[in-house]
């Protein structure tokens, strides 16, 4: 995230208005979900892998800038 210079609301954007890509179910922690979307000035493809916990919340585990 630091290293491609993303912030909070360029994750956020890309959650709320992104599309699920993938779905890893091998995983014994849980389902994966692979997001693709776009940063919150519109300029960047970003990418956001992460899973929902029990509580029903959205564990964020990476985010990236897709190339």
């Amino acid at each position: 995230m630091a290293e491609d210079k993303l912030g909070i609301l360029d994750i956020e954007n890309a959650v709320l208005y992104g599309n699920i890509t993938k779905k890893e179910i091998r995983d014994p922690r849980g389902t994966k979900y692979v997001i693709e979307g776009v940063s919150a000035d519109l300029s960047r493809p970003i990418g956001v892998v992460g899973r929902f916990k029990e509580t029903g919340v959205f564990l964020i585990i990476t985010v990236y800038q897709i190339e």
